[in-house]
């Protein structure tokens, strides 16, 4: 748990913005808040997108928040991911492609044949989800490194230490040091718990990412799969403009590690998944495996992120919680924070949804 102390600032451009987290979320606050002449300082325990912000999948979608709260964000926050690519040169992979439904049982071909060719005949195609106009993907990695050097090279300044609390001047470091600050951002992610806040939970997810140049088509795929045991999976699949194809179907609510260096797979977990996927497409059933990976998502009690101020700490702010929609909405979230803090109010997003003091009912540490 974090322990924080009163501030009180008065924030202008040039003033320093500590930000406490190294993933998409601080990476996307840093960078916006550069854009306006602030300096962001990001402090980051174990390195910049060690976490889910480095191993998600990446999918990006305009409209599938609609009906939700989060439906202006996501539609903002789409449009800013094309922004970005086109003003920063796209090192992330940026790219817009066609998303499919379908299902498929463990060890029987389908009724029909599948429309999409890459696919075995054990899967049938339900119908298109989205396409280039409202489907998406990136490289986890790549984006929010890329914006976190796009941030540095605004002005931004990136330090390696593990924040223990907030203290009048900035914040206060395991060790001893204190990074000054005339604002703290928390976005740290399922590691963001501290006393006032409703509680941040950690969602457990396995991925595994395939090498396989450019063979499969710029197509995204959500199945259901019915495992022979009788148990039901959901699959994504998605190929990546960088010739990688990244596929997940397995979580858990394993225990949050204090330290996020120490994530581990459960056991038997990536061998389960990588069985699947080769049955799944001919052209994994083949192809080298050149990432095995576990990470923490983020979510709370009601399923929306905690964007804004910390209730009854002057200075101090929150941007984490974002569960399966961190990739997507990090840009608008970004954005929202560097316009709440330097302005005093958001001006593309309403974050009233997103309070953290929205709901009595969501369970407070």
């Amino acid at each position: 748990m974090l322990l924080f102390q009163g501030m009180d600032r008065d924030i202008k451009p040039s003033r320093r913005i500590v930000i406490c987290g190294g993933g998409v979320i601080g990476a996307a606050t840093a960078y916006f808040l550069s854009r306006r002449g602030a300096t962001p300082i990001v402090i980051e325990r174990h390195e910049v997108a060690g976490s889910a912000s480095g191993k998600s999948g990446g999918f990006l979608a305009l409209d599938w928040c609609r009906g939700t709260p989060l439906d202006r964000l996501a539609r903002r926050s789409f449009a800013l991911h094309a922004e970005l690519a086109d003003t920063l040169g796209n090192p992330w992979g940026f790219r817009r492609l066609a998303t499919y439904g379908g299902h498929a049982t463990e060890g029987r071909q389908a009724g029909r044949p599948a429309r999409l060719p890459w696919l075995s005949a054990s899967v049938t195609i339900t119908g298109q989800l989205g396409g280039p106009q409202t489907t998406a993907l990136v490289e986890p990695r790549a984006f929010t490194t890329g914006l976190m050097r796009a941030a540095e090279a605004a002005g931004a300044e990136l330090r390696h230490g593990t924040v223990v609390g907030l203290v009048p001047e900035g914040v206060a470091l395991e060790g001893g040091e204190i990074v000054e600050g005339d604002a703290v951002v928390i976005a740290m992610g399922p590691w963001s718990n501290f006393e006032g806040l409703p509680q941040v939970y950690g969602l457990k997810g396995h991925s595994l990412v395939f090498k396989t140049g450019d063979v499969l088509p710029a197509e995204a795929l959500f199945l259901e799969y019915q495992e022979a045991s009788g148990e039901v999976l959901t699959p994504e699949i998605f190929p990546r403009a960088d010739g990688t194809v990244w596929a997940c179907a397995i979580s858990s609510t394993a225990r949050l590690p204090p330290d996020p260096a120490d994530v581990a797979p459960d056991e038997g977990a990536h061998a389960r998944l990588e069985a699947l996927c080769r049955s799944l497409a001919p052209a994994l059933e083949a192809a080298p495996i050149v990432a095995r990976q576990a990470c923490f998502r983020p979510v709370t009690e009601d399923g929306l992120p905690l964007i804004g101020r910390i209730p009854g700490v002057d200075g101090a702010y929150v941007a984490t919680g974002h569960s399966v929609w961190g990739m997507l909405n990090a840009p608008a979230t970004g954005e929202a924070m560097a316009e709440l803090i330097l302005d005093g109010a958001a001006r593309h997003i309403d974050l009233a949804p997103f309070a953290a003091q929205r709901s009595k009912g969501l369970r407070r540490q």
